[in-house]
């Protein structure tokens, strides 16, 4: 895929026109945002993801508009299963509703600075070490079990990491909320309860990066595709977060079918590695004469996945709420 560097730099200054425009609003009046608001933005945010994906098709292709909608779904169905955890640490940390959107804006910030790096850095990997693709799918797979085996409690509670500890006893804080990262208090600047919780949802998204970075480029190696469809599916997940509060908890079989999606994606990406094979030591360093899966075929793959995974999530949550109803 041709990109000229106009249009990264392009991407890249939308990207931060649009976080700025949304930090210095949230900024001005902190709040609860309304249904009606939600729906807006989220519809603009998914329409713009799908006309960006028929700009690509008309300029580079199907096969590419294709890997760019899969990264694209897969992101998203990654982010919903990461508004689990986004949950735990605000009722963890007890965040004011009129202070979650900020929280979560900073946040997802975070989050976008990190995967830029990892972008960089697995597309760094895979131009040079195409066996990288062995690792990324043994991963995924190992990410999948893992999942299937563990899911999802309602009473799980959110464990702070050993740096998120070290931080809470370490920086000078104040214990007063604000919608400001940094406040003076008795002529000293202090860190406020909102920056502990930023920071707790920036190194939680950086474990979930792990994930999510190399499932996309089983998708589509192409860096561009991979930035896109990350942005898209980051500058809608603070209205997720809101829109979808109570839903989230009925998509029981979320992690069940978010398991199955990275081990498909897993398997393909250790098809392609054998394909590509280039280590000495297998098969005398020759290509391997393997299927791979048709990016056709990973899309309507990912599509039935998330759709059976939704469908039988909600058919459960309402089956057990009429037994509740009837117990």
């Amino acid at each position: 895929m041709n990109v000229a560097t106009w249009q990264w730099l392009l991407t890249i200054g939308v990207a931060i026109a649009v976080l700025t425009f949304d930090v210095i609003m949230i900024a001005r009046n902190p709040h609860r945002p309304s249904t009606k608001e939600l729906t807006l933005t989220l519809s603009f945010y998914v329409g713009a993801a799908v006309l960006f994906g028929v700009w690509v098709w008309l300029s580079h292709g199907s096969q590419l508009a294709g890997e760019f909608y899969a990264g694209w779904l897969t992101e998203y169905s990654l982010s919903v299963d990461n508004l689990f955890i986004f949950l735990l640490i605000m009722a963890k940390f007890a965040v004011p509703e009129k202070f979650q959107q900020t929280a979560l804006m900073w946040g997802i910030i975070i989050a976008i600075v990190l995967r830029g790096i990892f972008i960089w850095l697995g597309a760094a990997a895979i131009n040079n070490f195409s066996w990288v693709f062995y690792l990324f799918g043994a991963f995924l797979i190992y990410t999948a079990f893992k999942l299937a085996t563990e899911g999802e409690s309602d009473d799980e509670e959110y464990e702070e990491n050993r740096f998120m500890k070290w931080v809470e006893k370490t920086l000078p804080s104040t214990k007063e909320w604000s919608g400001k990262l940094l406040v003076k208090e008795n002529a000293k600047r202090v860190v406020t309860p909102l920056f502990i919780v930023v920071l707790a949802l920036g190194t939680t998204d950086l474990l979930f990066a792990l994930d999510s970075i190399p499932a996309i480029y089983g998708l589509t190696k192409e860096p561009y595709l991979v930035l896109t469809a990350n942005l898209f599916a980051l500058m809608g997940l603070r209205q997720l977060y809101f829109l979808l509060g109570g839903l989230l908890q009925k998509l029981v079989y979320l992690s069940l079918g978010l398991s199955v999606l990275l081990a498909f994606i897993g398997v393909k990406l250790i098809l392609h590695a054998l394909h590509e094979n280039e280590l000495p030591f297998l098969n005398g360093g020759e290509h391997f004469d393997v299927p791979e899966i048709p990016i056709a075929v990973s899309l309507g793959a990912i599509v039935v996945i998330l759709g059976v995974t939704t469908v039988a999530s909600l058919w459960k949550s309402k089956r057990d709420a009429k037994a509740e109803i009837n117990a």
